[in-house]
């Protein structure tokens, strides 16, 4: 393995005063995107497994790091699996100057992961999520969400989609909900997770152990730190014990108990602070924007609590509509897209983390997502991404085109998926996909890894026996059928960029395909100009073309680019 990662830098920042307005907030980034549905690293008592379980990592790290092939002995599971938790551990860890995450994809396990991070990232797969509560205004998004297809009839009584469609449309829990339930799950289990990061010093028992300032950052993984005097300020640089630490330092510690005090004390007022919010907001009229109640159709927002600190970009509620968003319209680096129907929704921007969640019959284009993304409850989307990683869960009927340098994870109970390779581009794409590190010369479209149906975070019960059922996979669309994506030139002007083509290579079957059509399509245009037609037959001819052309527009959806070329 490689050499492990430089200790945390202390002082690059200035610390933040603690006598100034400091708030604690949970990494939602871990809990949206590093949770996997393995059965076997879920746990009722955490504690239990993981305390027997550091021993074995450590004996089997090298420098505090541990491999695929070392985590896979020590858990005892599939090597593809032990290789799926050290790529999704390093695309949730929290800084990007971390070794990990700043390597290429198809280096992660070279270089392994810091054995203090898969402790904890192994423990929070006890993690239950939030169960969603229901839209406020039902009767107004009814007609929103298309009504049950036959397809309803073969889904089993888990189905997440039989168990949302009792309300016509899926939810999420809103933001403030989901952030205090992470924040109880993390004080409840607080204690152990800093005992598992302790070390011992003079004396006996566990009032003895501490706390060093690099095993402090480490909870980092699950906790940030939102500071109005200072961006982007550590966990170490926050505590007042840690205050004006540096690297000659770092073999300070505290005791255990003062850390676990300051915490608890930090996450009771992140819980008054949030629990304030949500009342405000509950108080305010219908009227008044606000970022945590579903939004209006074609709303589009993004929240800054802080400075530095920002939410989610969120894009929610587009129906029979054109979207177009490029970087300088997107405040934060993670988007979710929620809710939409029956549009086009373009992101051409470079990501750290992208959602979609609940759309419908409407195509989504991701321009360059570095760490993650997530797709959820979609049905009949076609989606195209470039990406590290992608989740596709509960989603049927939907197409992928897919740039991706790990393996496309597929969970939970979908069906009448395809995938295929990447199939666009835009102007500055490749300077996009430089930019979150993605290399355009690993693409694994077709090398999908499959879990099981039911998912063990989900905050409903399911019966004991039911996660051994194999997921279904995603079938490959057929070269024949396989076409470019024209993105719209929707900015105005010349574009700017350097990207004249797809950055990704096609397979040999695609590109043949590809190169057949444009032949075919040259042959029939060249026999149409050589035509010994007369005036009016022409004119019936080009008619003729316009009236199939159109039907194959409304057909295909693909009238929904021009509405968007109309209305720029």
């Amino acid at each position: 393995m490689s050499d492990p990662p430089a200790a945390p830098s202390m002082d690059t920042v200035l610390p933040c005063d603690p006598a100034a307005s400091l708030l604690l907030r949970p990494r939602r980034e871990a809990f949206e995107y590093g949770l996997l549905p393995i059965p076997k690293l879920v746990s009722t008592d955490p504690m239990q497994t993981i305390a027997p379980l550091r021993q074995k990592l450590s004996a089997r790290s090298s420098n505090n790091r541990i491999d695929s092939a070392s985590l896979a002995d020590a858990l005892q599971l599939p090597i593809d699996h032990a290789k799926l938790i050290l790529d999704t551990l390093s695309s949730v860890l929290y800084s990007d100057e971390h070794h990990s995450v700043s390597t290429r994809a198809d280096h992660v396990d070279s270089v392994g992961a810091d054995v203090r991070d898969v402790i904890l990232f192994l423990y929070i797969q006890s993690y239950k999520k939030l169960l969603p509560r229901p839209h406020k205004d039902l009767a107004a998004v009814a007609d929103v969400w298309p009504s049950m297809s036959a397809f309803d009839g073969y889904l089993s009584d888990l189905s997440p989609f039989k168990l949302v469609r009792s309300n016509s449309r899926r939810f999420i829990p809103y933001q403030a909900d989901e952030e205090a339930h992470q924040l109880s799950y993390l004080q409840k289990h607080l204690g152990n997770m800093i005992s598992l990061l302790a070390e011992p010093s003079e004396g006996e028992g566990e009032e003895s152990q501490v706390l060093t300032i690099e095993n402090f950052e480490h909870l980092g993984l699950l906790i940030q730190i939102d500071c109005k005097e200072s961006d982007g300020i550590s966990l170490g640089q926050a505590a007042p014990f840690f205050t004006n630490s540096d690297r000659d330092m770092l073999a300070v510690s505290v005791p255990v108990a003062q850390v676990h005090d300051w915490l608890q004390q930090n996450i009771i007022s992140a819980q008054e602070h949030i629990l304030g919010r949500v009342s405000g907001k509950e108080s305010e009229s219908s009227n008044s924007s606000d970022q945590d109640i579903a939004m209006s159709n074609a709303s589009i927002t993004s929240a800054k609590t802080a400075k530095g600190f920002k939410d989610p970009c969120f894009i929610e509620g587009i129906s029979k509509s054109s979207l177009v968003k490029q970087s300088t319209d997107l405040k934060g680096s993670s988007v979710k897209v929620l809710n939409c129907h029956d549009s086009l929704i373009y992101i051409l921007a470079p990501m750290s983390y992208a959602t979609i969640y609940g759309c419908s019959d409407a195509t989504i284009v991701l321009g360059a997502v570095g760490k993650a993304v997530r797709v959820e409850h979609c049905e009949r989307v076609h989606v195209v991404v470039a990406a590290k990683r992608i989740c596709i869960a509960n989603c049927r009927e939907c197409i992928f085109f897919l740039g991706v340098n790990q393996r496309p994870l597929f969970v939970g109970d979908n069906h009448k998926l395809q995938v295929a390779p990447y199939n666009t581009f835009y102007s500055r794409l490749e300077e996009h996909l430089a930019e979150v590190g993605i290399e355009a010369n690993i693409n694994k479209w077709d090398e999908p890894l499959v879990l099981g149906v039911v998912d063990p975070h989900d905050s409903l019960s399911h019966p004991v026996g039911v996660s051994d059922f194999q997921a279904e996979s995603a079938a490959h669309v057929d070269p024949d059928q396989f076409t470019n994506f024209l993105i719209p030139n929707c900015f105005g002007g010349e574009p700017t960029g350097s990207t004249k083509g797809n950055p990704f290579p096609l397979p040999d079957a695609y590109m043949k395909s590809q190169q057949r059509n444009i032949h075919n399509l040259e042959e029939i245009k060249q026999t149409l100009r050589s035509a010994p037609l007369v005036e009016n037959k022409k004119r019936e001819l080009s008619g003729a073309l316009h009236v199939y052309f159109k039907d194959w527009l409304c057909s295909s959806g693909n009238v929904r680019q021009l509405y968007c070329l109309q209305g720029d």
